[in-house]
């Protein structure tokens, strides 16, 4: 397989989230990429989540190995579905995040067909995990009991001289302010939705407290944070605000619980004000010192001729569905820069020496 092209030709699909036209597109070159082989595809389509396509060298539940990644995009302008190379770089929407590396786990595919590996490999890949992996969620809960050793997560970061073996949990809240309106001209006969809300992320703040690119980067970031992603209150300028809103995003180390973070909430409420938890996840922490990650780790280390450290991350990874079940999760990515952004870009040289390593890892499990 043509590793190169096949990065080139996934991004120029269009596959922002909830593009189904150009998501079935995708999926369907995907498991064309391996026709006349003997893998098994599967497109999963669901009712009320977007498809799956699962590609493996077995009909078994237990895999050996398993890639866990995504084809969908954040929206970008038509020109960013145009790769481009420059410099040993490949710029365009999905580089980085994270078509280079889907390709790279087809890359590995091919790789144990066609020397028949007697390894038992799969790859899921979804479309909806830049807006919550319900996908993800449905292909688990029709398939709840396939699962993997190890679980190859190349959707973290953006050095490949890095692993990552923590994760937070991400925890989002919505807070709703009711208050009593009144004139604007007379505030002491109502009471102020804005104002509430406003005293309780207050509250908040001191047990969270905020940060900036003027504050700097913490010493320590390893630690639970948060931050308002949306606000809003009030409907016009002379009348008290009768009801506001808050939505908090809350990323709680392992050291840190839900009930915990109940428990600073409810402390910080003030009159009128409540909160809902809209979503919860799982922290993934994976020991330094396990096994396959060591020499997962050495392994890299000898493709790439130089150290990898190992870093913690903010972030989440749909990973965590199968850490949950007792697989290991090895965290490595590529390098690149611009995530979400304009000038996203992947160092290709990086998704080749990732390609390498995927391949000679599955090698070594398939001689234990």
């Amino acid at each position: 397989m043509d590793l190169i092209k096949t990065i080139e030709d996934l991004v120029r699909f269009k596959t922002e989230t909830g593009n189904a036209e150009e998501i079935d597109k995708c999926l369907e070159y995907i498991k064309a990429n391996f026709a006349g082989t003997d893998a098994v595809v599967k497109i999963e389509r669901f009712t009320d989540a977007s498809p799956v396509i699962y590609i493996a060298n077995n009909d078994d539940m237990q895999q050996n190995a398993l890639v866990l990644g995504h084809i969908d995009v954040v929206k970008a302008a038509d020109e960013m579905f145009a790769p481009v190379i420059k410099d040993g770089k490949m710029y365009g929407r999905g580089t980085l995040d994270m078509k280079s590396f889907a390709a790279v786990a087809m890359n590995s595919m091919h790789y144990v067909l066609e020397h028949k590996l007697p390894v038992k490999f799969a790859v899921i890949l979804s479309t909806d995990e830049e807006q919550g992996s319900k996908s993800t969620h449905a292909f688990l809960s029709r398939y709840p009991e396939l699962n993997a050793d190890v679980v190859l997560d190349n959707d973290v970061g953006g050095d490949i001289g890095e692993i990552i073996n923590k994760c937070k949990n991400p925890v989002f809240v919505k807070l709703f302010a009711e208050g009593k309106q009144a004139h604007g001209s007379t505030p002491w006969d109502g009471l102020d939705a804005n104002e509430m809300l406003m005293k309780t992320l207050a509250n908040l703040r001191k047990d969270y407290p905020y940060f900036d690119i003027n504050s700097g980067k913490p010493e320590n970031t390893w630690i639970d944070t948060m931050h308002a992603a949306k606000i809003g209150g009030g409907e016009v300028s002379n009348i008290i605000s009768g009801n506001a809103y808050a939505l908090l995003d809350f990323r709680l180390t392992e050291n840190s619980t839900v009930a915990g973070l109940e428990e600073n909430l409810k402390k910080a409420l003030m009159p009128g004000v409540r909160y809902e938890i809209v979503s919860v996840s799982t922290p993934v922490v994976m020991r330094e010192d396990n096994p396959q990650i060591l020499a997962y780790k050495a392994l890299a280390e000898k493709v790439m001729g130089r150290g990898i450290k190992f870093v913690q991350i903010g972030g989440a990874t749909d990973a965590r569905l199968f850490a949950e079940k007792g697989a290991t999760v090895i965290m490595h990515s590529g390098t690149g820069e611009g995530m979400h952004a304009d000038g996203e870009c992947v160092v290709l040289q990086s998704v080749e020496e990732l390609a390498k390593i995927q391949i000679e890892y599955l090698k070594g499990l398939a001689q234990r």
